[in-house]
């Protein structure tokens, strides 16, 4: 029997989904099995789980990248029609679309979020540093917000950046690129500057860094793990697991013994 609304709202509930939940999601949507009306409709119960003074989140990135492309091709950044990253699932693009939805300034470290806490979640999103202070990430830490992870994989928890960003850990990998962006007085090339996060900040950490961060708070008793359709769910605290996230760094570096156990 395929998913519908009213199951996949009831699962959400079941995990810990309440209303007026700040809700950071990510997910694979194939995971969930047949859903009848498909990834608008779990949107729709994610809605009906959070309520109408509940906010979603969702990292959307941008596609594509245009590191190699010939400049004077390069268009222009434009938030309203850029796609959210492939690579993030199609709910991201669903949501970034749905009406109401609002998404920040930074073409990268973009998020899309909609509900009463939307405007406030993307405003001002810092072009440098974009996934540190004042940004829509740190925002969802501040709304005591949740990560709903559906059928993706613990490594693709993209608010552990933040943990990165503020854990004192040596040699952090610096990135530095330039966008295409609108300004006032028209299109210019802006410089960005941020920590690496397409591979772990620091070349010592493991590549699986979240997963196994993730995988250490669960089994601290916090968070709570079921199923959302067929699909293996997780609901994390987010404050919560950016600290643990945090010392679980700084940790790695400070002693030895934690660093071989991992």
């Amino acid at each position: 029997m395929p998913a519908v609304r009213s199951t996949l709202t009831a699962d959400l509930q079941r995990l810990g989904v309440a209303p007026g939940m700040t809700l950071m999601v990510h997910a694979a949507v194939r995971s969930l099995g047949p859903v009848t009306g498909g990834v608008n409709v779990v949107v729709q119960s994610l809605l009906d789980a959070v309520g109408p003074t509940g906010t979603l989140v969702a990292y959307v990135d941008f596609e594509p990248f245009f590191e190699d492309e010939d400049e004077t091709e390069v268009p222009v950044f434009d938030k309203r029609i850029a796609h959210a990253a492939r690579d993030h699932g199609v709910l991201h693009e669903t949501l970034r679309n749905w009406p109401g939805t609002l998404r920040s300034d930074h073409p990268d470290a973009g998020v899309a979020a909609l509900g009463p806490l939307a405007a406030w979640i993307t405003a001002e999103h810092p072009f440098q540093y974009g996934y540190g202070p004042g940004t829509p990430f740190e925002k969802v830490l501040k709304a005591n917000g949740s990560v709903l992870m559906l059928g993706a994989p613990l490594d693709t928890i993209t608010l552990l950046h933040y943990a990165e960003h503020e854990a004192r850990i040596p040699n952090k990998r610096i990135h530095r690129y330039r966008r295409l962006m609108p300004t006032s007085s028209g299109p210019q090339w802006i410089d960005f500057e941020e920590f690496d996060t397409g591979d772990p900040v620091n070349s010592d950490l493991p590549q699986n860094v979240f997963e196994q961060i993730a995988t250490a708070f669960l089994a601290t008793g916090r968070g709570t793990t079921g199923s959302v359709g067929a699909a293996p769910a997780y609901l994390l605290p987010a404050p919560e697991l950016v600290r643990f996230g945090i010392q679980w760094l700084e940790r790695y570096f400070a002693e030895p013994a934690a660093r071989n156990a991992h």
